[in-house]
């Protein structure tokens, strides 16, 4: 089974200026987030804003984006519903796409028992190989998944572990200290990391680390290390970010402060929309505290790659199809109008 790092970040998902899911973009965010310290990205989620995503748009997500990491980091698919077998649905979707694991969210808004919420993600996992994670939000689906519950499905052979995001550190410890052996907890809020982490948690599923990912990086390895005062310090210093970031509906803060950063991920989906005036000069008086992780560089560098490889491409199949030296193939093509890259020009 995949190992499933400490670090993972709940990814933005990047819309065009006409609304429409950014893949070109969602590849090179990816990308930029693993160079910035996350061990792979939850494609999908509620950060991802999976509630406005079509089926289509987030298996191609899933797809385009396992594609792009190439064993770099681990993609995880957001496949949870409040509907047993649409879920069960979106993880087959997943699993054929190539993701490396799933999370599944609590079944919001038509309220399940406990019993339920058991048989609901014992029925996804019976139906994937992939190792499956449970979220659990009250904030947002109403329901609890309880601590006695999340111990009974830690026996569920690849039900791997939770996302733990109900702020209540009395069950959370429950639950790492009841759950079956290589059950791992991760963090929902980012704000709760540190605390987790120092009862024996795992890590966490982060939305500050689109920005300072390698920080919290830090915070975490210091941990680890046993050095619990350092990690206090620095849990401290981005506890501002770490709440700021939720001042509104996540992730309306956090597009807004990635577009600001220099890395376009565009607005959000209706019905969430762009900070008010007030809401983004918070947001922008807050960034200015901190150093930036992510390479906004990345999109750029990105691009230049991968068009210098298509007119790569271009100018090698003239030249074996008209069995020509590759310099007369890369002037006939400039002739017939190809915008041959400056870098594959240099190489000529």
């Amino acid at each position: 089974m995949t190992e499933i790092g400490r670090l993972l970040t709940a990814m933005v998902t990047p819309f065009d200026e006409k609304g429409e899911v950014d893949y070109e973009q969602a590849k090179r965010l990816a990308l930029a987030l693993v160079a910035s310290g996350s061990d792979g990205v939850v494609v999908a989620g509620t950060t991802g804003e999976s509630p406005t995503l079509t089926p289509e748009e987030q298996k191609r997500l899933f797809t385009e984006v396992k594609g792009v990491l190439k064993g770099k980091g681990v993609v995880i698919a957001g496949t949870g519903s409040n509907s047993t077998a649409e879920a069960v649905h979106y993880t087959e979707d997943a699993q054929e796409a190539g993701a490396d694991g799933c999370l599944l969210v609590v079944p919001y808004y038509n309220k399940p028992t406990q019993e339920g919420l058991y048989q609901h993600f014992k029925t996804i996992a019976g139906h994937t190989d992939l190792p499956c994670i449970l979220y659990n939000v009250p904030s947002r689906t109403i329901t609890n998944l309880s601590a006695e519950t999340t111990v009974r499905l830690s026996g569920v052979k690849n039900i791997v572990g939770v996302k733990e995001a109900s702020a209540d550190f009395g069950q959370i410890g429950t639950i790492i200290r009841e759950t079956d052996k290589g059950f791992k907890v991760w963090s929902g809020n980012d704000a709760d990391t540190f605390f987790i982490m120092c009862m024996g948690g795992y890590g966490v599923v982060s939305v500050a680390s689109h920005l300072v990912g390698k920080q919290i990086k830090g915070m975490m390895n210091m941990v680890l290390d046993g050095a619990v005062s350092g990690a206090a310090k620095e849990h401290l210093r981005m506890l501002p970010l770490s709440q700021g970031l939720f001042v509104v509906a996540n992730p309306i803060p956090v597009k807004y402060c990635v577009n600001k950063a220099g890395f376009n991920v565009g607005a959000p989906r209706l019905p969430l929309n762009e900070p008010d005036e007030k809401t983004a000069k918070s947001l922008d008086e807050l960034m200015s505290k901190y150093e930036v992780d992510l390479p906004a560089e990345m999109s750029r560098h990105y691009s230049e790659a991968r068009e210098e490889a298509e007119d790569l491409a271009v100018v090698q199949r003239r030249a074996n199809e008209e069995a020509i030296p590759w310099s007369e193939a890369k002037t006939k093509a400039v002739a017939k109008g190809r915008r041959i890259s400056p870098h594959v020009r240099a190489k000529s």
